[in-house]
């Protein structure tokens, strides 16, 4: 795995003063960054007003790496608090935080969240949980977090992740490996593109993982966008031992082509990693929770991006293991 820097923005100090105050006014308008339509619409009121650079540097991803970091954002380590023992018990802290990425993902794109996710919260705190440290979710920590795309069961998963660093003392990285990197034969790339395999919903979606209804979709691990290849990938949630020998190979020659160009990625405080969800991959490398208020925290947000065409357009006829995406500002 390589440590190579990712592409970074450089925020001034002009434009962090600008999007905090933003952040600030809403916070002491309505004393909580919890979900709700008069919060959201302020959001929306605010963002629509910030400045042309910051604009600029919330453009889409521009380079094969499908990602790049917003750095400059100040997080003050005594005012935020100890990190949360589990997402259940956060509660509003960081709340101003949470508000900047609400800001910054209203720029992007239209923020979601998920009715069974985290209580329906836009914002998500990613800590680890005493009793999940071997899951494939974000509270895990004593194993590696295997790369997958973001919500890969789901037909409404975002286009864009952004992970905000609270802290991360240790240097814990997430990983990220972009299929725009990847080399593959095209008789790989002709398998890969056919739906052979559901995805199934993962650990956070218990509700959805007793969805009876219908049978799971196949979908196809790969599609060929107007811009380049793209990708919908979770090996810990494929059933693999239900496809042939000749597409279990070629499964296994993506996730080694993905481990090859994978990057460690080391978020400081204040930075905010925004991931192209439909070209990268991503994870996290194990480490030992203490438990002590110091532990790694990051912020997550999801973002679709209206109008965007990068997936197949059977998605649509999907069930989404009838789990629904949350919109921040409805069309």
């Amino acid at each position: 795995m390589s440590t190579a820097a990712a592409p970074v923005r450089q925020l001034d100090a002009q434009t962090v003063g600008e999007l905090r105050q933003a952040a600030e006014k809403i916070l002491a308008e309505f004393g909580t960054s919890a979900t709700s339509p008069a919060l959201l619409a302020r959001v929306a009121e605010k963002a629509a007003s910030l400045s042309q650079t910051l604009r600029a540097h919330c453009r889409p991803v521009d380079t094969e790496d499908g990602l790049y970091i917003l750095r400059g954002l100040e997080v003050d380590d005594d005012a935020i608090g100890t990190t949360p023992s589990s997402w259940a018990t956060a509660g509003d802290s960081g709340a101003v935080h949470d508000i900047t990425l609400l800001l910054l993902s209203t720029v992007m794109g239209n923020p979601i969240a998920w009715e069974g996710q985290q209580n329906g919260r836009f914002v998500h705190n990613i800590v680890p949980a005493a009793g999940h440290e071997t899951e494939q979710t974000g509270a895990s920590s004593a194993v590696l977090l295997s790369p997958h795309t973001e919500d890969a069961f789901h037909p409404g998963r975002a286009h864009l992740l952004m992970l905000g660093c609270m802290r991360n003392p240790d240097n814990i990285a997430t990983t990220a490996a972009s299929i725009r990197k990847t080399r593959l034969s095209d008789e790989d790339i002709d398998l890969l593109t056919r739906p052979v395999l559901p995805i199934l919903p993962d650990d956070a979606y218990e509700e959805a993982q007793g969805y009876a209804d219908e049978a799971p979709p196949a979908v196809p691990a790969l599609f060929a966008a107007e811009d380049g290849m793209t990708l919908r990938f979770d090996p810990a949630y494929t059933p693999l031992d239900e496809a042939d020998e000749a597409y279990r190979g070629a499964y296994g020659r993506l996730a080694d082509e993905l481990a090859r160009v994978s990057v460690a990625v080391s978020l400081d405080p204040g930075d905010v990693l925004i991931v192209d969800n439909d070209l990268v991959v991503h994870g996290r490398v194990p480490f030992r929770a203490r438990y002590d208020g110091t532990d790694r925290w990051l912020k997550r947000a999801s973002v679709r991006v209206p109008g965007r065409r990068t997936r197949p357009e059977a998605e649509t006829g999907e069930h989404g293991y009838g789990q629904s995406a949350l919109e921040a500002h409805a069309s």
